[in-house]
């Protein structure tokens, strides 16, 4: 099976399991008992209905009008699959829901209509107009798609945006700005080359002229050649780009020599090399066909070292990616309860990210692209898909611009608390994972998986191997892996499979050597130290040790302390350690949270638990952020005078303030007090952590804090990465057993992450 079909099977997989599709429903208030639900519907709704009645303004007070949007589309016009009708459009919808959460926190209803007559399109959406904040149009086909978009915006009182018309267009007029700047080029004076005439394409060539372009210099062309006045075939709104300073028989070829930009929104494979020779100096050369550019970064790189080069592409620098717009526009436009998107909020997202791109890059973004410092220039010259800061910079510019422009109907008045409310609205874990795998995948590492006779451990490889996470080495009987890749149809040729208990001798003799060396006073005879290496977990350990391998996994089938035990006697803990302390790292909707010592260390000493924060906090700035850390009991600031454990978590946060002054660090305290900020400034004002939740949870025990992570994870559903085992000298990352192909392979990245940081 080839990789294609390997990535068909598990973007089925991924599609229909569990809940089929990728999006659900969830209350969002309490409703556990008879008195919630009395309030929720009868009687208690029939207040916020009446409340409505006499001034529908309400509607966004008691309702979810005000964060709901509506991403619509008839199937038209689906990504690069084209007319394939509603239903099969709905997964590319359902997505386009999933990015609008995660990205700016808006609730999403996606609607498929069976339609592709405009007339009925438009009084469809035109009636459920009461049920949302704004409409998000999507993969309809041109001309249809114009004349919809603008109907509604005119019939509409809420903002309506065909994503596939503006977001591209906007997103690329940043980069133009910023490409403009680099290589100190009038956008006035300019000539543009635009290859492709759809919904797009109008739409860029419409903002460009609203920054300053001149229409008499950008010469459009459609499959049948240039835009042209004489030519009597030109469907929608292509007549708005005729440009008769050119010949009509004009070919593409010959219009590009001395054209200062490109702009690709074709096919792939129409921008030939000798092409992009014969532009002017400093050229710009946007090709943003999908998958397949119109010519690759390398091609266009090989023939201009003068070139700024951008596609529609993630594994190439200066990515046009729609996502840095609309979840932004909308949030912006939703949170001053705009009549509509206008061209000023358009522009003002234009110039919001061109900004973004010239500031200062968070650690966290340069981490991601594997770099140390991103900076302004020709390979970026458009912000990072995760960048944290593009939800407070360019939602804040809508919102504003919208107010400016007079399509507001609420004032924000205080931006400082708006951006705040912002930046609670997500934490970061949504971008935390994507962070480390954009990492691992800039250097992949040699991972040992200790358990690779194990279906989840095989898939978990194959997938590392696809996305090339890292470079899998897999431990167990040949014969036996190569049954379930076998039966299974999974694709691992030429990974290196090694069964310890058939080593090379020599190799095993070494290595039964060295550790008979470390554990002779340890209670290990000769014959036991060499007869232990034919075992996984320890032979893996020691590959690693030796420098055979960077990484090591394992833990998938068999209990915790049977893979930690060979890792600490073999890898050893870091000089000046007492002991090596273990972790969780939670998504939840707060941000990611961080718990110690959830697997190791049975009832710490006041020492053990200043130690087991300094390796936490240490593990929470590699992910750039900064700790913020509650120690967890049953007492409050000594609300309980006696008992161990409180008095015990009270002299670590007093060694830890006293070691780390600017530390933000407090307790001992109640675990709800952590979250619960209003609670512990009302009570506690004196508490370093008063003015923003905790990150970082130290707990008094193993029992308690291997307890509090299983309930939450299991009652929340939250996803996880972890156990992490922290003060090794070398990264091994041990699984919980019958860990899912998910878990295996954010392990592995993680692991990857920190043997690069090991180098």
């Amino acid at each position: 099976m080839d990789k294609n079909q390997n990535l068909n099977k598990e973007a089925l997989l991924y599609h229909s399991k569990g809940r089929p599709g990728k999006i659900e429903v969830i209350p969002t208030k309490e409703y556990a008992n008879q008195r919630d639900l009395s309030l929720a519907y009868s009687p208690g709704v029939a207040v916020p209905c009446l409340a409505i009645a006499e001034n529908k303004d309400d509607v966004y007070k008691y309702t979810a009008k005000g964060n709901l949007v509506a991403v619509i589309s008839n199937g038209t016009a689906v990504l690069g699959l084209g007319d394939i009708g509603p239903e099969a459009s709905k997964p590319v919808m359902e997505g386009k829901g999933l990015l609008f959460k995660i990205y700016a926190d808006i609730d999403v209803f996606d609607i498929e209509l069976n339609t592709t007559d405009v007339d009925e399109f438009v009084r469809t959406v035109k009636i459920m107009e009461p049920t949302f904040g704004g409409v998000n149009l999507e993969d309809i086909s041109a001309p249809a798609c114009f004349e919809i978009e603008e109907r509604l915006k005119k019939e509409l009182n809420i903002p309506v945006m065909h994503d596939d018309q503006h977001g591209t267009a906007i997103i690329s007029a940043a980069a133009l700005i910023n490409a403009l700047d680099i290589v100190g080029k009038d956008i006035s004076k300019i000539k543009i080359i635009v290859n492709g005439a759809g919904a797009s394409a109008i739409s860029c060539s419409k903002l460009y002229v609203s920054l300053g372009a001149k229409k008499e210099n950008v010469f459009m062309f459609d499959s049948k050649g240039l835009i042209h006045p004489d030519r009597d075939n030109l469907s929608g709104k292509k007549a708005d780009f005729t440009n008769g300073h050119l010949p009509a028989e004009t070919t593409l070829s010959q219009a590009i020599n001395g054209a200062d930009v490109f702009i690709g929104l074709s096919k792939g494979g129409t921008l030939k090399k000798e092409m992009v020779k014969s532009m002017a100096k400093d050229c710009i050369v946007f090709a943003l066909a999908n998958p397949d550019p119109e010519i690759t970064y390398e091609d266009a790189t090989s023939v201009r070292e003068d070139i700024i080069m951008a596609t529609g592409r993630s594994d190439y620098p200066n990515q046009v990616n729609n996502v840095l717009g609309f979840p932004y526009i909308f949030r912006g436009a939703l949170d001053v309860k705009a009549s509509e998107i206008n061209e000023a909020m358009k522009l003002a997202a234009v110039h919001a990210l061109a900004d973004l791109a010239k500031k200062q890059v968070p650690e966290m973004v340069n981490l991601a692209y594997g770099t140390d410092n991103l900076t302004f220039g020709k390979n970026y010259i458009i912000p990072k898909p995760v960048d944290p800061r593009l939800l407070t910079s360019v939602a804040p510019a809508v919102a504003k611009a919208a107010m400016d422009s007079g399509v507001a109907r609420s004032n924000i008045t205080d931006w400082n608390a708006y951006e705040l409310e912002l930046s609670k609205r997500l934490g970061q874990d949504n971008s935390l994972l994507k962070i480390i795998h954009n990492k691992a995948k800039q250097n992949p590492k040699r991972v040992v998986f200790a358990d690779a006779e194990n279906l989840n451990v095989l898939k978990a490889a194959q997938e590392v191997l696809n996305e090339r996470l890292a470079i899998p080495i897999l431990l167990g009987n040949k014969n036996t892996i190569n049954e379930i890749i076998e039966s299974n149809s999974l694709d691992l040729e030429g990974v290196k499979i090694l069964d310890p208990s058939q080593a090379d001798p020599e190799t095993l003799n070494e290595y039964g050597n060295q550790f008979y060396e470390l554990r002779k006073r340890k209670g290990f005879t000769h014959d036991e130290a060499h007869g232990i290496m034919k075992r996984r977990s320890y032979f893996g350990a020691m590959m690693v040790k030796n420098g055979a391998a960077d990484a090591m996994i394992g833990g998938q089938t068999r209990n915790y302390p049977e893979t930690i035990r060979p890792a600490i006697q073999i890898i050893g803990k870091r000089a000046g350690l007492r002991k090596v302390s273990g972790m969780y790292i939670l998504m939840s909707r707060f941000g990611p949270l961080f718990l110690a010592d959830t697997t190791i260390n049975f009832d710490p000493s006041v020492e053990e638990l200043v130690e087991i924060a300094e390796l936490a906090a240490e593990e929470v700035r590699k992910f750039n952020i900064i700790p913020r850390i509650a120690f967890l009991t049953y007492s409050n600031f000594g609300s309980v005078a006696e008992g161990p454990a409180p008095m015990r978590m009270r002299a670590a946060v007093a060694e830890l303030k006293k070691k780390y002054p600017d530390w933000i660090v407090d307790g001992e305290m109640q675990a709800h007090l952590a979250f619960d900020n209003e609670l512990l400034k009302t009570n506690h004002p004196f508490s370093d952590l008063a003015d923003g939740r905790a990150n970082t949870f130290i707990f008094p025990n193993l029992s308690a804090a291997n307890i509090a992570y299983n309930m939450v994870k299991e009652i929340a559903d939250i996803e996880k990465i972890g156990p992490i085992v922290m003060g090794l000298k070398k990264p091994v990352k041990i699984l919980q057993m019958g860990a899912s192909v998910r878990e295996i392979v954010n392990m592995v990245s993680l692991a990857v992450v920190d043997a690069q940081r090991g180098e």
